[in-house]
């Protein structure tokens, strides 16, 4: 897959293209539902399938300090969106002036003279252009004018609810994160670095893998979860080296803790991970996170958490 950033990423004499547009944050089964479509007609049509996406997140210009948390970092993203067929990422940095862009001023600058547009694929709620004011309806009539289609995919959805990034950023956030892998398709992962902590955790027999992450990520809540430790591979073509793990967000309240952490005991683990670039992926919430009056209570739940955990991962 071809990644593009900004118009100068656009190479010259580019032809006729299959083009979706959006955040794609999540790559969630709605997503993937429009952005396979896409990549299914471009095939069908003999032309190059491209997802038009951006970079900040658009709410953060529109409306600065109201980023939403990030269900996807930017390389994860790009990676799933390739496992989908894609031939071109192109990401769009989303600027004051290109937000400022008419929905009729998006479409021929973005569509018509950079990416020759064909088809546009697009969900049956899209929106474009200055203060969202383009819709399908607008975008189809435009289509006419400067000689593209318009297909519209249905959403998805199961019992009711849409598949959506903010339905799956509320699940995340309540802890259900077996919603959010239904809604995703995959378990909600958090990418991170690990950092050295406070330590108890080798005092008391269970080392723990303390993950920074990114400031906008999308955090479960405080809890006790099942996740799934990968360690990306360290060079080209290795796979990565996936171990099950304990993992508790909060405050450390038994301690007194302030600083809220992602830290993992890792299952049958003897080795050294700091510094190293690790993903986690939850797989259920165990129970919420409590205050036990001294260690022993302590080391004897989390005995049991990780009986649970092997139980549930093997």
């Amino acid at each position: 897959m071809q990644r593009w950033r900004g118009y100068d990423g656009v190479p010259g004499g580019w032809g006729r293209s299959v083009v979706t547009i959006g955040v794609f944050d999540g790559v969630h089964q709605g997503h993937q539902a429009i952005i396979g479509y896409a990549a299914k007609r471009a095939r069908e049509l003999g032309v190059q399938s491209v997802v038009v996406t951006f970079d900040p997140h658009p709410s953060e210009v529109v409306r600065p300090g109201t980023h939403p948390a990030v269900l996807t970092e930017p390389t994860r993203r790009a990676e799933l969106i390739e496992e989908l067929g894609v031939d071109v990422l192109w990401v769009v940095p989303f600027t004051p002036e290109f937000s400022r862009l008419t929905a009729e001023g998006f479409v021929h600058n973005v569509l018509v003279e950079h990416l020759h547009a064909a088809l546009v694929v697009v969900g049956e709620n899209f929106r474009f252009g200055h203060r969202a004011a383009g819709d399908v309806v607008l975008l189809e009539r435009l289509g006419r004018t400067f000689g593209f289609a318009v297909e519209g995919a249905p959403l998805v959805a199961r019992d009711d609810t849409v598949f959506s990034s903010t339905y799956i950023r509320a699940c995340v956030a309540a802890g259900d994160v077996t919603a959010a892998t239904a809604a995703l398709g995959r378990p909600h992962r958090l990418d991170g670095v690990v950092v050295r902590g406070d330590q108890r955790g080798r005092e008391i027999g269970f080392p723990t893998a303390n993950l920074l992450c990114h400031r906008y990520a999308a955090v479960p809540a405080d809890g006790i979860y099942a996740a799934r430790l990968v360690r990306h591979g360290g060079r080209p073509g290795q796979h990565p080296e996936v171990l099950p793990a304990a993992v508790s967000i909060g405050t450390n309240p038994t301690f007194n803790g302030r600083e809220r952490r992602i830290e993992a005991y890792v299952l049958d683990f003897a080795g050294d991970l700091y510094g190293e670039r690790l993903a986690l992926d939850f797989v259920a919430r165990l129970r919420e996170t409590r205050h036990y009056d001294g260690i022993e209570p302590l080391v004897a739940q989390i005995n049991e958490d990780v009986a649970q955990v092997r139980a549930l991962l093997g």
